[in-house]
């Protein structure tokens, strides 16, 4: 406890250090603060909270703070800026012009940045239309019928606006304040819906008296025990297996050690699991968030045996098409062969870069299976009759990121204190972040 103290006291008498925490905590108070303001034309009073708090439009809430549910100036949040920067990372991929620009520096970086808030002003626009579309259908009683011909208008320039404002806020927090602004955003909207989320079950088991009061504590257990094993993961999972390393390490030394070259178990991070749940989505948005008909019924239900396994199958797919995106056997190869370095039995060239290939997709596959078993574990929460709104903290993005987030915060603040002398937070080896593609560096 001593040592805790000391280490606060250490933070803290880092000026520099010091200014990004209490940067951080002003603009994520002023986020939360615009979560609570209700839209124009909208009775705070009427709301229907129900249709918000289930299935796929719960996620949208779990990120977006509540402000989804509360019809706030603040309903989309972050996730159309999210939307387009995975858009805009995929074309710097795929798309040679926007590969070039990336190679410029800071002036092409400053040009796709560009072109992403364009890209998220449009997709902002045809979200807030869908969401204009919900709110008429579940909250029309809430909705002011002296403003009701202008409510179209108004609500989607005042979404655009607020999604706009949130993603300035993120920069400012990314530039001036500590951690990544957009996923800090997320995590914070993410972690105000926890308290709301254990009372709710908390509740549901009192009353089933003893047992109930059992359950809960069973369940509070198990998920330490997820959270436990996903910082194990994120943090140790980053060489190869030993069987792979020791057939792939070249006979080049550099700076006196030998170097594993740079494949990981999980190399997409977390960007399969948005993928699938953004394609999971589009029945939902297709139907203007009308979530009881057709597809968007069964794919609003994560409990729903086929959404599960559909859900599993895009994960495992898209950690593969990512891969392949990002990861280039060929460019190694390239590399190894320009640094004499070489793969013993291997020739170099095209069999290297193939070697390299097959070895990839022997890793990623355990990797793919259980970013897809995390991403589904929500599901089997609430089959075992855990509260949706709880369940969301047994794994999926919400778990992923908000752990992943913490760990990169607590990462950047260790690293000021080695910096300066202090001891780290950790007395075992230094704490380490994700350190895996996502959008936005989400």
């Amino acid at each position: 406890m001593k040592k805790f103290i000391q280490t606060l006291k250490n933070i803290w008498s880092i000026e520099e250090l010091r200014s990004k925490i209490l940067v951080t905590l002003t603009l994520m108070a002023v986020y939360r603060l615009g979560t609570h303001i209700v839209l124009p034309g909208i009775d705070p009073n009427k709301i229907n909270h129900a249709g918000a708090g289930t299935g796929i439009l719960g996620l949208i809430d779990a990120f977006a703070g509540g402000a989804f549910s509360q019809a706030s100036i603040l309903a989309l949040g972050i996730m159309p800026y999210i939307s387009a920067s995975i858009f805009m990372q995929l074309m710097t991929i795929l798309y040679p012009p926007f590969q070039k620009m990336q190679k410029e520096g800071e002036s092409g970086r400053k040009k796709i940045n560009q072109y992403t808030r364009y890209l998220t002003v449009a997709v902002t626009v045809l979200q807030a239309s869908a969401y204009v579309a919900y709110l008429k259908q579940t909250n029309h009683a809430a909705m002011a019928t002296a403003f009701e011909g202008y409510f179209w208008l108004s609500t989607t320039v005042i979404l655009s606006a607020g999604t706009l404002f949130v993603m300035w806020l993120a920069e400012k927090i990314t530039d001036k304040g500590l951690g990544n602004g957009s996923s800090v955003i997320i995590m914070v909207g993410i972690l105000a819906r926890f308290p709301q989320a254990i009372w709710q079950e908390w509740g549901a088991k009192s009353n089933r008296g003893g047992g109930g009061l059992l359950i809960f504590v069973i369940e509070i257990a198990i998920l330490i025990a997820i959270i436990m094993g996903l910082i194990v993961l994120i943090q140790g999972v980053r060489k190869i297996p030993v069987q792979y390393a020791k057939q792939i390490v070249g006979n080049r030394q550099f700076g006196g050690a030998r170097q594993f070259l740079p494949l990981k178990v999980n190399s997409s991070g977390v960007m399969p699991i948005i993928f699938a749940q953004a394609i999971m989505f589009l029945p939902t948005l297709l139907s203007n968030f009308e979530t009881t008909k057709g597809l968007a019924k069964v794919f609003n239900d994560h409990s729903n045996v086929w959404y599960m396994l559909i859900y599993a199958v895009m994960v495992i797919g898209f950690t593969f098409l990512y891969t392949a995106l990002i990861f280039n056997p060929k460019q190694i190869a390239d590399d190894l062969k320009r640094n004499n370095g070489f793969i013993p039995g291997v020739k170099p060239g095209q069999p290297t870069a193939d070697y390299i290939g097959a070895v990839m997709d022997k890793i990623t596959l355990p990797g793919a299976v259980l970013l897809a078993l995390v991403g589904i574990l929500p599901g089997f929460a609430q089959r075992l009759d855990v509260q949706q709104a709880f369940s969301t903290f047994f794994g999926g993005t919400s778990l992923l990121i908000m752990v992943g987030v913490i760990l990169d915060t607590l990462q950047q603040i260790e690293t000021q204190l080695l910096m300066r002398q202090y001891d780290g937070l950790m007395k075992s080896g230094r704490i380490q972040g994700r350190q895996a593609v996502s959008p936005a560096s989400m």
